[in-house]
């Protein structure tokens, strides 16, 4: 067993963009990478096949607070842990619950403790510690695990900010004693990432990267922005992070976002995405593709019977029409919802793929440029 390794291959010349290769126990992942969100174990309406053949996946995201209450630690154990329970074999990141108990605002009480929750499935109080949440990532079994943190809404002010990101602070260190006297479960190295926050002040960040950063951990988590604030102050404020967090180390901006989201802060030096948007768009209709975005519903579509996006080599964005797939949708066919998810997957796959390839190139920052016009065309 080996600790998480991180290699930068080649930078960009013109930003701060860079192609990396991180290595863990279940395999390689070539960065910058999209990592598809497998909140209950699956990622909605799509297979495990269909995410390595077609989407070409490369690492996904298990949910702590879902896994946790259904189907529960001890089923998951008795799988010998959620790679061997959904058959995936490739790296998996769970997240630690912070954001779910943070968007269940109305049912959750945060102390020093932890966090008391009531569950969404059946209402049961339940209580998340630093010290649990290590536990029970590691019997759901992620390479990746995160520690557990607060995060503040996007409008918080200074003094709830800062609150905040000490409290997170102090849980960090509680996170980080847990995981250094425990052990992997499995046969395998698990890893944990810290999470700077600080709101949308600038100061706050600075230490809060200076502090996660003094942890040498394998990697480092940018959390609690694309909660609300203007898309002008996440970019600054993920900027001034990467600046602050260590260079040698894989950074990863949680729950972002748009492919236009994604190249910008590409380019700032994030080497590690993750949005439930490319499946929950998808199933309502959104796509992405090469040339802009489609809304799938609207009556032009009804005649086109062109392939839903030609740039790309997956499977369904090449064999299914236009007109097929607002068909589907319109009629509420299920098989509509999984060509949509896919089809948004293996876009955003494609997109960081050919992203690495024009860092490579050197060329980047120019390509980038002119991509994001382009991506954000209504079509």
């Amino acid at each position: 067993m080996a600790a998480l390794d991180f290699q930068i291959d080649c930078k960009d010349t013109q930003s701060h963009a860079r192609a990396g290769t991180i290595m863990t126990d279940h395999g390689s992942i070539q960065t910058p990478i999209f990592m598809p969100v497998g909140t209950a174990g699956s990622v909605k309406a799509v297979s495990q096949q269909q995410l390595m053949q077609d989407v070409k996946a490369q690492i996904i995201l298990g949910n702590t607070y879902h896994l946790y209450l259904r189907p529960g630690l001890k089923v998951l154990e008795k799988a010998g842990g959620l790679h061997q329970f959904n058959s995936w074999p490739k790296p998996i990141l769970t997240d630690s619950g912070g954001y779910q108990v943070f968007s269940l605002s109305g049912s959750r009480k945060i102390k020093e403790e932890g966090v008391t929750f009531q569950s969404h499935i059946d209402g049961s109080k339940h209580l998340f510690t630093p010290e649990n949440v290590m536990d029970i990532q590691r019997s759901i079994g992620g390479d990746i695990i995160m520690a557990f943190d607060e995060c503040p809404p996007g409008g918080s002010d200074f003094t709830y900010a800062r609150k905040s990101m000490e409290l997170t602070h102090r849980w960090l260190d509680r996170c980080w004693n847990q995981f250094q006297t425990t052990s992997a479960k499995y046969g395998y190295t698990q890893n944990l990432f810290p999470i700077v926050q600080g709101g949308t002040f600038k100061d706050l960040r600075r230490q809060s990267c200076e502090y996660i950063a003094a942890k040498e951990a394998t990697g480092n988590a940018i959390g609690g922005l694309s909660v609300g604030e203007p898309e002008d102050v996440m970019y600054e404020i993920c900027e001034w992070c990467c600046t602050h967090l260590p260079k040698e180390k894989p950074r990863y901006l949680m729950g972002v976002g748009t492919p236009w989201n994604i190249l910008e802060c590409i380019g700032m030096g994030v080497d590690m995405f993750d949005c439930v948007m490319p499946t929950r768009n998808g199933r309502n209709a959104m796509l992405f593709t090469s040339k802009g975005v489609i809304n799938i519903d609207n009556k032009k579509w009804e005649l086109d019977m062109s392939p839903i996006d030609e740039e790309l080599d997956s499977v369904v964005s090449q064999q299914y029409s236009k007109a097929y797939l607002r068909h589907l949708m319109k009629a509420k066919e299920y098989l509509g919802y999984t060509i949509a998810s896919l089809h948004n997957l293996a876009f955003y796959l494609w997109l960081v793929g050919e992203a690495r390839q024009q860092i490579k190139l050197g060329q980047y920052h120019t390509w980038k440029q002119e991509m994001i016009p382009k991506l954000k065309t209504k079509l």
